[in-house]
C-alpha cells in the first residue's frame, strides 16, 4: 500500500534565476527586436506632427506660420531625423522578418527568402520614388 506525501500548507519556493531589467543588451538580436517595437513611438510621432499639419493647415494662415515656425526649431528638426531612421530602421527590418513569418510554398518547395522580401522593397521604392515626386515637382 502505498503512503500519500503529507498535506503541507506551504508550497516550496521556486527557484527563479534573476534577470537584469537590461537582458535585451546581452544579445544584437534581442536588442534588435526591442528596437523594433520601441520604434512604433517614432510612428506615434509622425502620425501626430501629421495631424498638428494638417490641422494648421486647415486654419488661417496664422496657424500654419505657426506650425513652420515650430517645425524649424532644431529640437524638432532632431526629433524628426531620429523618427525617420526609426521608422526605416523598423520597415527593414520587418521586410526582412517576412519571408521567416510568412512560409510560401510552390510546387511543394518553399519559395526562397529574396522572393518574399524583394517585392517589399521593390513596392516601398516606387512608392517612396511616387511621394518625391508628388512633392518636389510644385
Amino acid at each position: 500500500m502505498s503512503r500519500l506525501p503529507a498535506y503541507t500548507e506551504y508550497h516550496p519556493r521556486w527557484y527563479r534565476r534573476r534577470v537584469s531589467t537590461y537582458w535585451w543588451l546581452g544579445r544584437g538580436s534581442y536588442l534588435t527586436f526591442i528596437l523594433r517595437e520601441m520604434s512604433s513611438l517614432s510612428v506615434v510621432w509622425f502620425v501626430i506632427f501629421t495631424l498638428m499639419q494638417i490641422y494648421a493647415l486647415g486654419h488661417d494662415t496664422a496657424d500654419y506660420s505657426q506650425f513652420r515656425s515650430f517645425s524649424r526649431n532644431p529640437v524638432v528638426i532632431v526629433v524628426n531625423l531620429i523618427a525617420l531612421f526609426f521608422i526605416v530602421f523598423h520597415a527593414v527590418t520587418w521586410f526582412n522578418l517576412a519571408p521567416k513569418a510568412m512560409v510560401v510554398r510552390y510546387h511543394g518547395k518553399r519559395v526562397p527568402s529574396l522572393w518574399i522580401a524583394l517585392p517589399n522593397y521593390i513596392a516601398w521604392a516606387v512608392m517612396s520614388a511616387l511621394v518625391a515626386w508628388i512633392v518636389l515637382r510644385g
